[in-house]
């Protein structure tokens, strides 16, 4: 569990930080990178890291997710198959709100 999130402070840099979800690489060319993220447990994070591409995420549940950005915490809600996607230069910690395991599919645009 990330304690900076958990204590509410700030975090920073841009390198992937200590996190216990489990990222299971999928496809990984010049033109893509395609990651399975896997929360085994309510608190699971990613750790802290800046997004240098483009991406989009498609849920493979319905439930939530808290989001660190380093200033603030905020919920977000997500339901199975909706992809979103955010612009290249997003820094957060991802952490699994829900009491069950929960898994997405995250695709990097690398050109």
């Amino acid at each position: 569990i990330n304690k900076e999130f958990l204590a509410g402070g700030t975090a920073s840099g841009d390198n992937r930080g200590v996190g216990t979800a489990i990222g299971s690489s999928l496809i990984d060319n010049k033109r893509t990178k395609v990651t399975e993220w896997s929360f085994s447990a309510k608190g699971d994070n990613t750790g802290w890291h800046k997004h240098h591409n483009d991406y989009v995420v498609i849920p493979l549940f319905t439930g939530n997710l808290y989001i660190f950005d380093g200033n603030k915490k905020s919920i977000s809600s997500l339901s199975q198959g909706v992809p979103y996607f955010r612009e290249r230069g997003v820094a957060h910690d991802v952490i699994n709100a829900n009491d069950f395991t929960c898994k997405f599919i995250e695709v990097e645009f690398l050109e």
